[in-house]
């Protein structure tokens, strides 16, 4: 995202101190962000806060110049995106009907850049006719319209109409500055460790923390590709825009992937399910009575496998992880083969800078034609990007 530029514009609603929190996730993003606010939203929430946070000048007055440039005409037409949060019914209003009061109506009215809308207020305010019929009309013209948060709101009442989240916020935004090579594309995802019951107190899992898996999913919704994100247990929000399927179980797992196969593309399977589980678990919590305790395991189902080897009535590219702690190569090699892969990801979870529970990865990309790239340390987050730039390939390649 680095190089591109951003307009947060701020009206005057109690949700504005969220407004915050969305411009330092652009900073951080090494986004150019600017700040444009309406008199009421001063009132909530100073323009020297949002100063200090972009950096960069805020216009909150029509005729507070600097310099010679008509900012009210440029700010707009400089930018790739004008994100009003939050929107009001008032600014609403004002942009479906072409009124241009002040600086930052007046902005949006001239602007060429896309524009992403984000309601909030109260929520008999946002069930109006007349706030729809103005938000029909914006999203007519081509502006994206964020659907409000539902909850208990400033003014004591229950329903839709809180701002959407800023990470949502940011998300949307980036879907709407990223191009959209992967649209049309149906890409399933599995995500994070298994957990197998022993008793109802007690499981068997692993270290997976589904930061690679839900990075993956993240990626590829962000260039247009419909995701569904299968995750067993993880402490993980799941990705804004992705149909979100939460499991327990390997068997659990298994039977979500198939019920979601039909249709899809591509699937990714970088979740660390459980080979084994136990041959039985305890209706009741186990007591401690003797100083040891034996469990019999046996194998659960191989969902890659299972995938692999019926890939041919239900075509896809199929993509599977590695993560060993001796022989790399050799064992990824053997995964590629015996499951039908693709492509497998291998990496050496004997780093401690890769694997589970980081927040950055060493990997190699193996193919099916012998082909091996080497990555750097990167975090998962590009290692993702980069899987998806691949799968890209491969598709385009399947198809011609």
């Amino acid at each position: 995202m680095k190089g591109k530029k951003i307009i947060v514009g701020i009206s005057g609603g109690i949700a504005s101190y969220k407004s915050a929190q969305l411009v330092r996730l652009f900073v951080q993003a090494d986004v150019l962000t600017r700040v444009a606010m309406t008199q009421n939203a001063t009132r909530f929430i100073t323009p020297l806060t949002f100063e200090a946070l972009s950096g960069n000048r805020v216009i909150h007055d029509m005729f507070d110049r600097e310099g010679t440039s008509i900012e009210h005409i440029s700010w707009g037409q400089e930018a790739d995106l004008i994100i009003i949060a939050p929107a009001t019914a008032n600014i609403i209003a004002k942009m479906a009907n072409g009124i241009a009061d002040d600086f930052l109506s007046t902005m949006v009215i001239a602007a060429t850049a896309k524009i992403l809308i984000c309601p909030s207020m109260n929520n008999r305010m946002f069930m109006n006719p007349a706030l729809k019929h103005n938000l029909s009309l914006l999203k007519e013209r081509g502006m994206t319209v964020m659907e409000p948060g539902e909850g208990e709101l400033a003014c004591h009442t229950e329903g839709p109409g809180r701002l959407p989240e800023p990470a949502d916020i940011f998300e949307q935004a980036l879907i709407l500055l990223t191009e959209q090579d992967l649209k049309g594309l149906n890409i399933l995802v599995t995500a994070g460790p298994t957990a197998e019951p022993i008793d109802p107190v007690r499981y068997i899992t692993n270290r997976s923390s589904g930061k690679m898996g839900y990075a993956l999913a993240r990626a590829a919704r962000r260039r247009g590709a419909s995701v569904t994100l299968v995750s067993g247990p993880t402490s993980l929000k799941p990705p804004f825009g992705v149909k979100f399927r939460s499991v327990k179980t390997t068997e659990d797992m298994m039977r979500s992937v198939f019920d979601n196969r039909p249709d899809t593309d591509i699937i990714i399977k970088a979740a660390a399910v459980s080979d084994y589980r136990p041959r039985e678990s305890a209706s009741r919590k186990i007591k401690k009575k003797s100083d040891s305790l034996s469990l019999e395991l046996i194998k659960n189902p191989d969902i890659l496998a299972q995938l692999g080897s019926t890939k041919k009535d239900f075509p896809c590219l199929l993509v599977g992880f590695a993560a060993e702690t001796e022989d790399l190569l050799a064992n990824a090699r053997e995964k590629l083969r015996t499951k039908n892969l693709d492509m497998i990801v291998a990496n050496d979870i004997s780093r401690n800078d890769a694997g589970f529970e980081t927040d950055t990865n060493v990997v190699k990309l193996i193919y099916v034609d012998g082909k091996v790239e080497d990555l750097p340390l990167m975090t998962k987050d590009e290692v993702a990007d980069l899987i998806i730039d691949r799968l890209k390939s491969l598709k385009e390649n399947n198809n011609t």
